[in-house]
């Protein structure tokens, strides 16, 4: 009694598992005649040219023994869909030509299926114009046949078997060019998904690609800003120190003191901006970015380095958003450093800073000599154009007529349109 028991679930589970081996066969049955039909369209084609001919002739096989040459017939009606995909109206022409032949000469023979198969590849490949064209010349062979080859019924009229036989066959001409039809609309709509397939891919590779290269953008200008300014004073005050340490050597400790200040400035500015980009950088959210109320401590060290500058500030910056701020600071911040690099010795620089709840005005100019070395065409101008752009302003930057140089802009607070949310807005919500 234990035997049969233990061997009733090895059954059961290899009669289960039968089903799904069977839809799993079928279906790689069907994938792979897709993929012969798609790289071989005109050998499958010719084999099912070749398959309808010979079911076709079965049925009247007495006759062609009789009458061989009705093969030529049963030949020319088949044989051409082989080409029916690459030139579909052709072949139903030839098709119907050979019909038309057949009316004359002989009687109906089941290869007539050809006209139906090229009918349909019409409807599927050609214009709606060829599909009508092609369906009323089968419509009109259909009258022809019905009126020729008819035959008298024995519980009706000749007449009203030839209605009846009109309509079957009508009915048949009309499904498969309604077939043929769906099958057009149907890939024509899969053309369509694949298509917007493709640009939604398109387009999603070309906005990563954007996003990629704005914030390359912001990178460089910002470790442009970043290294350049405290690079420029360090060697400042390391050339003061190098003069002063022979008759001054208290001054020249100062002045190292102040570069090595300055060093580490900028370390902690570079920490925080990698911080920024590493999530693994606690000491990110520890140092806020520099603003509006750190442009007195700037100017304090462009003074140390040797260039003397004022600030004159007015309204109230509290109100104005970090990244503005962030921008106005990057602004001085760098006009001051070409000063600094292309001004001649003795030279003085004054910052102005109007704060308004709609804008803030910055203009920053010095008194350099006549001849003193301007800013070349570098990144700096081009970097300070893009953060005052970014707040809906335009950066001016040229000579002064008696000599110095001078930077205005104004930035757009109420710009309901910017260019962005500001180079810097991001970054400033991610050191909190």
């Amino acid at each position: 009694m234990t035997a049969p028991q233990q061997t009733l679930p090895a059954r059961a589970g290899r009669s289960g598992a039968r089903p799904g081996l069977g839809a799993l066969s079928g279906l790689v049955g069907r994938l792979r005649v897709r993929v012969l039909t798609e790289r071989y369209p005109t050998a499958v084609d010719f084999c099912c040219a070749v398959a309808l001919l010979l079911i076709t002739a079965a049925p009247q096989h007495r006759e062609l023994h009789t009458r061989p040459w009705i093969w030529v017939l049963q030949a020319a009606l088949v044989l051409p869909l082989t080409f029916r995909r690459r030139a579909p109206f052709a072949v139903f022409a030839v098709t119907a030509a050979v019909a038309f032949v057949q009316w004359l000469t002989t009687h109906g023979m089941p290869a007539d299926l050809a006209v139906l198969l090229a009918l349909y590849t019409v409807a599927a490949h050609c214009r709606r114009q060829r599909t009508l064209i092609a369906w009323a010349v089968v419509e009109l062979g259909v009258l022809l046949s019905v009126l020729r080859w008819t035959p008298v019924g024995e519980h009706g009229s000749l007449l009203d078997n030839q209605i009846r036989i009109f309509v079957l066959l009508s009915g048949t001409t009309v499904a498969a060019m309604v077939i043929g039809l769906n099958v057009r609309a149907r890939r024509a709509q899969l053309s369509a998904l694949r298509q917007r397939a493709l640009d939604l891919e398109r387009s999603r590779d070309q906005q990563s690609a954007l996003a990629v290269a704005e914030e390359r953008s912001r990178i460089a200008r910002e470790m442009h800003d970043i290294v350049t300014h405290n690079l420029s004073v360090m060697v400042a005050l390391a050339d003061a120190a190098v003069y002063a340490n022979p008759r001054s050597p208290e001054r020249a400790t100062d002045a190292m003191r102040q570069s090595a200040e300055t060093g580490r400035r900028a370390l902690t500015d570079m920490r925080r901006f990698l911080g920024v980009l590493r999530a693994d950088e606690p000491d990110a959210l520890r140092h806020p970015q520099p603003g509006i109320g750190q442009l007195a401590a700037l100017l304090e060290q462009v003074g140390a380095a040797g260039l003397p500058a004022e600030l004159r500030l007015t309204g109230d910056h509290a109100a104005i958003s970090p990244g503005a701020q962030l921008t106005v600071y990057r602004l001085v911040q760098e006009s001051l450093t070409n000063t600094l690099k292309h001004a001649a010795p003795g030279a003085r620089a004054r910052v102005r800073v109007d704060c308004s709840p709609s804008a803030v005005t910055v203009g920053i100019d010095d008194d350099g000599r006549p001849g003193a070395a301007a800013p070349g065409p570098g990144q700096g101008i081009a970097g300070m154009r893009e953060r005052a752009a970014a707040y809906g302003g335009e950066l001016s930057a040229g000579p002064l007529p008696g000599g110095g140089w001078r930077v205005a802009v104004t930035l757009d607070l109420d710009d309901p349109t910017p260019a962005g949310p500001g180079p810097d807005e991001s970054e400033r919500a991610a050191a909190g």
